[in-house]
């Protein structure tokens, strides 16, 4: 998949963005982004799926959290199943993310998600179905990028405001490739095993791929929502059955 298959998007002052022409069904994205550099509080940078839907919406989400100069620059993600979020994690990136470009990655089979960045796993939702838990595995999901003010809560809560002085901010992104059932398309395709992302190496993380996975968490990880009993008082089932 190349550009000429996306469409771009901008709102005056609000944000900027672009979309996927189509919808997938498991498959993956990735893309190479160099984010705002310098004083950038207040904004997010994002790449996601979704499935556009309101009230059953699948959806998964990096979120770059605008940082001011010198502090680390924080990513967010988060995983919607049939309408279900508020599912968080937080790492701050071991690298400045504004200095060069960085390969962002969603693996999406029926097996797991995984989010990597430079083939380093950062986080991974299993499929847990036979537990009762929501995956998604339903919808067929669009592929966007957007450039948005979110001064209310992006940096330290919302304690740090965009600094329009600043402005305009610039996000970069390149090597946008996609592979998967594209929907409409041949209805087997989401359900064919043969597919490369449905592979024995990509049902779990390889003793590599988990070991750099234990590394981010143990030395990156500042939030994570299975963790925060105020928001959560009960554990939510899809951390007890791990993910």
């Amino acid at each position: 998949m190349d550009f000429d298959q996306i469409v771009t998007m901008c709102v005056h002052v609000l944000g900027c963005g672009f979309a996927s022409k189509g919808q997938y069904l498991f498959g993956r994205v990735s893309m190479q982004i160099k984010l705002i550099p310098g004083d950038s509080a207040g904004t997010v940078t994002a790449f996601y799926m979704n499935s556009d839907t309101d009230t059953v919406r699948d959806k998964l989400d990096f979120e770059f959290l605008g940082n001011r100069s010198g502090q680390p620059y924080t990513v967010q993600t988060n995983v919607y199943a049939h309408g279900k979020g508020d599912r968080e994690q937080r790492v701050n990136l071991w690298f400045d993310p504004a200095a060069d470009f960085h390969t962002y990655s969603i693996l999406w089979n029926h097996r797991h998600v995984v989010f990597s960045i430079d083939k380093i796993p950062i986080r991974v939702y299993k499929n847990n179905e036979a537990r009762g838990i929501p995956y998604p595995k339903f919808q067929p999901m669009g592929v966007y990028s957007t450039l948005w003010e979110a001064d209310d809560w992006a940096t330290r809560g919302g304690l740090e405001k965009i600094d329009w002085s600043k402005a305009p901010f610039y996000a970069f992104m390149r090597s946008f490739e996609l592979d998967g059932c594209m929907v409409p398309g041949p209805s087997t395709c989401p359900s064919n095993p043969a597919n490369w992302w449905e592979g024995a190496a990509y049902q779990q993380l390889n003793p590599i791929e988990a070991r750099r996975y234990r590394w981010v968490r143990m030395n990156h990880m500042i939030y994570d929502y299975c963790s925060d009993k105020s928001w959560y008082p009960l554990t939510p089932p899809e951390c007890v059955a791990g993910i």
